[in-house]
C-alpha cells in the first residue's frame, strides 16, 4: 500500500517563514482548493491519503515533508531549522508511528526534510540555512549502520536541497545546476530544468509518474521528451510560501505487518 500523509492549509499561512521570496498576500481559500486538487492527484496515483487537520498558529504546517524523512526501515523525525516550525513534528510523528519505528533528532542539530533526498541506498543531505552539520551527521549515524551512504551536499541560493534537485523514475534526477553541483550525484542521469524556469527542479515522483507544478511548462516538456509520464498541479498560492510539490506530502510504501514505534 502506498501512503501519502498530508496536512490541510493553516489559516495562518500568510505568516509563513520566507527566506528568498518577498512576502505577497496568500489567498487561503485558493490555497486550500489547490491543496485539495493536489490530494486528489495523489489519490488518483494510487496513494491512500492520511490527511491531517489544519494547524492554526503553525503557518508552514501544510509542508509536512520538512517534519520527517521516511525510509523503508524507519522514519527520522526532524528538528526544523526555523524555530517557529518545530511544533509541527508532533502530529506528523503520531501519524507515522503506525507505519515505522521513529528516531527523533534532538538539539542542537537542525534538519528539514526538504533537505534530504533519498536515491536508493544513497541519501543526500543538503547543507542549507535550515539544515546544519549536526543534522546531517545525525542522519549518517542513524542510516550508516543500515547500509546507506549519506552524503552532504552544499546548496546555493535556494531554500532546500530539493529546491534544486529531486528524484525521477529510474536512476534519474531533475536538477537546477545554479543551486547545486550536479557532479556530486555520481552515477545518476541528470535531466536539467529549462534555464528559464529556475524554480522547476522540485517535482514529486510517485511510482513511475512525476507530479510537476503547472507553472513550469518548458520543464514539463523536457521531462516528457525524456520519456517520463507527467501530471501537473497548480500550486501557485502555496509557492508564495516557498512551497512546492514534494513539500506537501510524505509518500511511502506501507506493506502488511508494518512495525510500530515503541
Amino acid at each position: 500500500m502506498r501512503v501519502a500523509i498530508t496536512r490541510q492549509v493553516s489559516p495562518d499561512i500568510g505568516r509563513c517563514e520566507l527566506s528568498y521570496l518577498e512576502r505577497r498576500p496568500i489567498d487561503v481559500e485558493v490555497a486550500r482548493r489547490q491543496h485539495a486538487a493536489y490530494e486528489r492527484c495523489l489519490a488518483d496515483l494510487g496513494c491512500s491519503l492520511v490527511s491531517l487537520p489544519p494547524e492554526p498558529g503553525l503557518p508552514d504546517s501544510v509542508f509536512v515533508e520538512d517534519a520527517a524523512v521516511v525510509l523503508d526501515e524507519l522514519a527520522l523525525i526532524t528538528r526544523p531549522g526555523a524555530a517557529s516550525r518545530r511544533a509541527e513534528t508532533a502530529t506528523v510523528a503520531a501519524a507515522l508511528s503506525a507505519h515505522r519505528p521513529l528516531h527523533h533528532l534532538g538539539p542542537p542539530g537542525t534538519l528539514d526534510g526538504g533537505d534530504v533526498l533519498v536515491a536508493e541506498r544513497r541519501v543526500f543531505v543538503g547543507r542549507s540555512r535550515r539544515s546544519d552539520e549536526a543534522g546531517w551527521r545525525w542522519v549518517r549515524e542513524r542510516l550508516g549502520p543500515l547500509g546507506y551512504e549519506v552524503i552532504a551536499v552544499p546548496v546555493h541560493g535556494v531554500l532546500h536541497l530539493k529546491s534544486a534537485v529531486s528524484r525521477l523514475p529510474g536512476n534519474r534526477l531533475l536538477a537546477d545546476r545554479t543551486g547545486v553541483d550536479a557532479s556530486l550525484f555520481t552515477g545518476a542521469e541528470i535531466v536539467d530544468v529549462d534555464p528559464s524556469e529556475p524554480g522547476a527542479a522540485n517535482v514529486l515522483c510517485v511510482g513511475e509518474v512525476v507530479v510537476c507544478p503547472a507553472a513550469f511548462e518548458r520543464t514539463r516538456r523536457r521531462l516528457e521528451q525524456a520519456g517520463i509520464a507527467v501530471v501537473t498541479v497548480d500550486v501557485s498560492e502555496l509557492a508564495k510560501a516557498e512551497g512546492a510539490v514534494t513539500c506537501c506530502s510524505l509518500v511511502f510504501e506501507s506493506p502488511a505487518g508494518v512495525r510500530r514505534a515503541g
